[in-house]
C-alpha cells in the first residue's frame, strides 16, 4: 500500500528569536567535554537575550519603547560578552567542534549586525534576592502550599505523520517540514524537526526533537536534551542524567524503560513530564505540564505547535487522491484491532498506515494513547473524537490566552 502523492510544503518565515534559539541549539553538542564549559557561555547569552527581549516589549503603561538602535546596541553588547566568554574557554575547548562552531557563529552575527568589536558588554543577571525555600524548586509542593490544591495539568502530543493533540484538545494532522517550535515559554523551549519519509512519498516523519530547559532562578542552569532518529539517549547532551540538586532533590532527571528507544524527562521545578519515543521509523513526543507553565509566554511567541497547532496552510484534512476502499478496509481492520475506540488515535493510525504502507507505523498512535492515559487525569477527556476536538478547543482557552490573542489589537 503506497501512494505516490507528494505534498510540497512552504515553510513560514522564521521569527528572529527562533533564529537565535536554533543557533544556540546547534552549538550545544553532546561532544562537549567536561572541562569545556561552552554551555555556560551559551546560557549567559540566552539570559542576556531574554533580558533584552523583555525590555523591548515595554514596561509600565505610558513608558516609551526603546528605539531600534538601542535594541541593536544591547544585542551587540550581548555578543561582545559572548565573545569574551569563548575567549576564556579557548584553552580547555581547544579542538572541540561545538566551541569552534560557537566562535564562528558569533563572528557571523557580529558582521551581520554591524557590531563594533570594542564597546560595552552585557551586565550579568543579578541573583535572586533572599534565600530560596526548600520547596521553591518543587513546583507541585510549592503550588499546593500556596493554593491548597494540585495544579491543573494540560497534555500535548506529536506523533506519526505528524499528528498533534494540542494543549487545548484540538487535533490536527500537519504537512509541516523542517524545524518548528513546539513549546516556547519562560521555562522551556521544545523544537521538532519533520522530514519526508525515506521513500520521498506523501508522509512526513519526526526525525529530531530538541528540548532546552531555560535558566530558572537557583533551581537549574540551562540544560539541553536532544534525540534523533535511531538515537534516543537516556541522558542530557552533556552526558548527565540529572541536574539542579537542591536540598536533596533534583530539579531535572532522565530515565528510560527501553534504552535507545525511550526517554522520560521529569522537570520538578516546573512539574513537567516529557516522554520521547521512537516508534518504528519516527519519533514522538508527549508532554504534561501545568497550565500556568504552559501559558507563561509573551505575545510574540505566537508559533507554538502545542499551543496553537500548525498554521492553517499546513493542515491536512483528507488524502488526495482518496485511497481505494480495499486499502481503507485493511487499514481500518488493523487499527481497529489495536485501538477499539474510534477516536483521534484510531483515525491517526488509519491515516499513517494508508500513507506509509508500513504496519509498524501504527505503533505511533498506540503509544501516544498509552502516554495520554498516564498524563490525562480525566479519563472522559482521553478519547478525543475528531468531530468534537475543534469545538472543545476554544472553551478550554483560558482568559490569559485570549488576552495574548487580543494583545496586538489593544496596542493599535
Amino acid at each position: 500500500m503506497e501512494f505516490k502523492t507528494h505534498s510540497q510544503c512552504s515553510l513560514l518565515p522564521w521569527k528572529r528569536y527562533i533564529h537565535l534559539t536554533l543557533l544556540i541549539v546547534q552549538m550545544n553538542s553532546p561532544e562537549v567535554g567536561s572541562s569545556c564549559h561552552i554551555l555556560k557561555c551559551n546560557s549567559d547569552f540566552v539570559a542576556a537575550k531574554l533580558d533584552l527581549g523583555s525590555s523591548s516589549s515595554g514596561g509600565a503603561v505610558g513608558e516609551a519603547l526603546p528605539s531600534r538602535e538601542a535594541v541593536n546596541a544591547g544585542y551587540c553588547s550581548a555578543l561582545r560578552s559572548y565573545t569574551l566568554c569563548t575567549k576564556r574557554m579557548a584553552r580547555p575547548c581547544r579542538g572541540d567542534l561545538a566551541y569552534h562552531a560557537a566562535v564562528q557563529g558569533i563572528e557571523d552575527l557580529l558582521i551581520q549586525h554591524r557590531c563594533p568589536r570594542v564597546g560595552p558588554t552585557a551586565q550579568p543577571r543579578p541573583l535572586p534576592q533572599g534565600t530560596l525555600s526548600g520547596n521553591t524548586c518543587l513546583y507541585e509542593r510549592s503550588f499546593f502550599n500556596r493554593k491548597g490544591q494540585m495544579p491543573e495539568y494540560l497534555h500535548c502530543a506529536i506523533f506519526g505523520d505528524p499528528h498533534i493533540r494540542t494543549f487545548n484538545n484540538e487535533f490536527q494532522t500537519c504537512a509541516v517540514q523542517g524545524a518548528w517550535p513546539v513549546i516556547d515559554n519562560e521555562y522551556l523551549y521544545v523544537q521538532a524537526t519533520s522530514s519526508p519519509a525515506k521513500e520521498g512519498l506523501y508522509p512526513t516523519i519526526l526525525t529530531k526533537i530538541t528540548i532546552i530547559f531555560k535558566n530558572w532562578r537557583q533551581c537549574i542552569d540551562q540544560q539541553l536534551y536532544q534525540a534523533e532518529l535511531d538515537n534516543v539517549p537516556a541522558a542530557f547532551a552533556d552526558g548527565s542524567v540529572w541536574s539542579g540538586e537542591r536540598w536533596g532533590h533534583r530539579s531535572l532527571s532522565v530515565q528510560t524503560q527501553n534504552p535507545g528507544q525511550h526517554a522520560e524527562i521529569w522537570a520538578a521545578h516546573i512539574a513537567t513530564l516529557l516522554v520521547v519515543r521512537q516508534n518504528g521509523g519516527s519519533l514522538s513526543l508527549s508532554v504534561r505540564s501545568p497550565r500556568s507553565v504552559v501559558e507563561a509566554f509573551e505575545p510574540e511567541h505566537d508559533l507554538q505547535l502545542c499551543v496553537w497547532g500548525c498554521p492553517a496552510s499546513q493542515r491536512v484534512s483528507m488524502l488526495r487522491p482518496p485511497p481505494p476502499e480495499s486499502v481503507v478496509s485493511l487499514a481500518s481492520a488493523h487499527c481497529g484491532a489495536l485501538l477499539p475506540t474510534q477516536d483521534i488515535y484510531y483515525k491517526a493510525c488509519v491515516f499513517d498506515l494508508i500513507t506509509s504502507g508500513d504496519l509498524n507505523s501504527s505503533l505511533a498512535a498506540v503509544r501516544a494513547l498509552q502516554d495520554a492515559r498516564t498524563m490525562i487525569p480525566d479519563m472522559e477527556g482521553l478519547h478525543l473524537h475528531p468531530v468534537t476536538a475543534a469545538a472543545q478547543a476554544l472553551p478550554r482557552l483560558s482568559l490569559m490566552l485570549l488576552l495574548v490573542l487580543l494583545g496586538p489589537l489593544s496596542q493599535t
